[in-house]
């Protein structure tokens, strides 16, 4: 602030010194003017006078037209007191009152001479390297009817009007240092009644700049420095309020843009894209940077793409389609495109909602899927019954051999029709989380031990060893039931798909997830018939079979596996599966020791 009051000091300061000096400057220049103009109207009258008395027709012989003219040139110096020069009309010097014509320049490239053959008339003014002392040249032609002609040109010294002008400045400037002196104390004084004000004012403002609102500035005075302080502190108030507004607003804005499911991108009038959320990032396969700022057409996407925000653009109507996106992954887009217009309804650009709608339509295809299946899975264990029923019907219930096979085959059927709907039903259930899980600390060790004795009986008929490794002392919080459906299940599978005389193996242990999660790890393996590596992405699948003439003898519905998953990520876990063909397959699952 001391720095302020020194230059508004010498603001006043300058700025009278400056009235003064142009006042001057006004006055020097106007009476030099004026006397240079009273000087050239003389000289012009003189010049007439000269050209009156001249016979130019010795203008073109060389030799007693230059005697003529440099005669003619100093007679006329001593009635005028001017340097007179007579001067062709190509430039050539013809007489001269103080030089030899022959050793002076062509003059057709002089100012004056240049004006006097374009107008009539022309004056210069410059300094004369022979006297030292600026010089005005005056020329006139001698013939103003018929231009270019010959001319005339008389020069006088400026010394005279120079004297004048400097004893004028020379008053000037002892003024001028006087008034500096008294106006450097009152603009001092004046400066400081001003200033000290205004530094309150301006630390209250370097608080509201470091967004400290809660500032307030202390003036009484009711003059412009006090409506000042009243206009920070108003400023200050509003500034508060509208900050934490402006804040609050932003941060739901964000806040919802980044959390929607949905990709949004805002697109200009003229292309460019000036918004886009982090699932569009996601969607699009570009960070914010690569795509704010630049035209569509610029980002590498998809033609359909581009030509669907053209057309959006170019009709400024609603427009709705689905596209397959290849990168960065396959994916079924949904896009909506809708106009947006500003408050006076101008045109205001595009709104893009991206939506991936690969999972529904993944949904819609497993469903009907699902149904085809079901339907094919029902209608074989029927289509059985029916004909057995009618061939007992027809008559075959009296043949006491062929009556019991047909009834024993009904029965089967029968049976494998209710595992079929039970089946159905529990993973309806499972899928639908309908089922609550009932956990309770389980002794992992017994638990699997116990499993193993109840599947020993169902091995032995095929000869299969039931090997185990547990580790002692493993704990897990599970729903002991639901747990018990996935080994039993596993174990099943593992029998049925394992020929004659093979191993079935079952090994637990504690292990580290991926993801840092501490978790008990349980995998079961034999040496069956195996997977082929193109059918194991799709085993978990509802009513998939790799073999489905085997998964019929085996009594298999097809929805075990679908079952277990969706058991296993009930319990937070997760499960894979490694299979060779001729080998045998394993199933590896991580149950997390205690439930988020």
């Amino acid at each position: 602030m001391k720095r302020f009051r020194v230059r508004l000091t010498w603001i006043m300061i300058v700025m009278i010194g400056l009235s003064v000096t142009a006042a001057g400057l006004l006055m020097g220049k106007t009476y030099k003017d004026n006397h240079i103009s009273a000087l050239e109207e003389s000289m012009l009258r003189e010049m007439k006078v000269i050209n009156a008395h001249l016979d130019w027709s010795l203008a073109d012989k060389p030799d007693e037209g230059q005697a003529y003219f440099s005669q003619r040139a100093r007679e006329f110096k001593e009635l005028t007191g001017a340097r007179v020069t007579f001067i062709r009309k190509d430039g050539k010097v013809l007489g001269d009152s103080d030089s030899d014509p022959n050793a002076m320049d062509n003059h057709s490239g002089r100012k004056e001479v240049l004006e006097a053959e374009a107008e009539g008339s022309g004056r210069a003014i410059r300094h004369s390297e022979t006297v030292r002392q600026n010089m005005l040249y005056v020329a006139v032609a001698a013939d103003p009817g018929q231009l270019p002609s010959d001319l005339i040109r008389l020069s006088y010294s400026l010394a005279s009007v120079e004297s004048s002008v400097n004893k004028l400045w020379t008053v000037l400037i002892g003024g001028l240092i006087l008034l500096f002196l008294l106006s450097a104390a009152v603009s001092y004084r004046v400066a400081l009644g001003l200033t000290r004000p205004l530094e309150q004012i301006t630390g209250a403002a370097r608080r509201i700049k470091a967004m400290d609102y809660s500032v307030r500035v202390d003036i009484r005075s009711k003059d412009e420095i006090g409506e000042l302080g009243t206009a920070i502190n108003a400023m200050a108030e509003g500034l508060q309020v509208q900050m934490n507004r402006i804040q609050e607003n932003e941060t739901q804005l964000y806040s919802v843009l980044d959390n929607m499911t949905s990709g949004i991108v805002m697109i200009h009038p003229d292309g460019r894209m000036v918004l886009l959320n982090r699932r569009a990032e996601e969607v699009l396969g570009f960070e914010h940077r690569e795509m704010v700022g630049k035209h569509y057409s610029e980002v590498k996407q998809q033609y359909e793409l581009s030509q669907f925000i053209q057309q959006g653009i170019d009709n400024q109507e609603p427009m709705h389609d689905e596209i397959t996106f290849y990168f960065p992954e396959e994916r079924l887009l949904e896009l909506n495109l809708v106009p947006v217009y500003t408050s006076d309804d101008r045109y205001g650009g595009a709104l893009l909602v991206l939506h991936d709608v690969s999972a529904i339509r993944r949904l819609e295809r497993m469903r009907s899927e699902f149904v085809a299946n079901v339907s094919h899975e029902l209608k074989t264990p029927v289509t059985a019954i029916k004909g057995f029923a009618e061939t007992l019907l027809g008559g075959a219930v009296h043949d006491p051999v062929m009556s019991q096979q047909f009834m024993q085959i009904i029965y089967d059927e029968s049976e494998r029709l209710n595992r079929l709907i039970g089946d159905i039903l529990e993973l309806s259930k499972v899928e639908s989380r309908r089922v609550p899980l009932q956990l309770s600390p389980v002794d992992l060790t017994a638990f699997l031990r116990r499993s193993i004795e109840v599947m020993e009986p169902e091995a032995a008929k095929k000869r299969i060893a039931l090997e185990s490794s547990i580790a002692d002392g493993i704990f897990l919080e599970a729903d002991e039931d639901r747990l018990r459906q996935i080994i039993i299940n596993l174990l099943q599978n593992g029998i049925n798909y394992t020929p004659e005389g093979g191993h079935v193996t079952l090994s637990a242990s504690l292990a580290t997830r991926d993801d840092g999660v501490e978790a008990v790890r349980i995998r079961i393996s034999d040496t069956g018939i195996g997977i082929p590596k193109k059918d194991l992405p799709r085993i978990f699948e509802r009513f998939y079979r790799v073999d489905k003439a085997r998964s019929r003898v085996s009594g298999g519905t097809g929805l075990g596996l679908s079952i277990v998953k969706h058991l296993v990520e009930l319990h937070k876990g997760m499960i894979t599966v490694d299979s060779t063909v001729g080998i045998g397959t394993a199933f590896t699952l991580e149950l997390p020791v205690i439930q988020p």
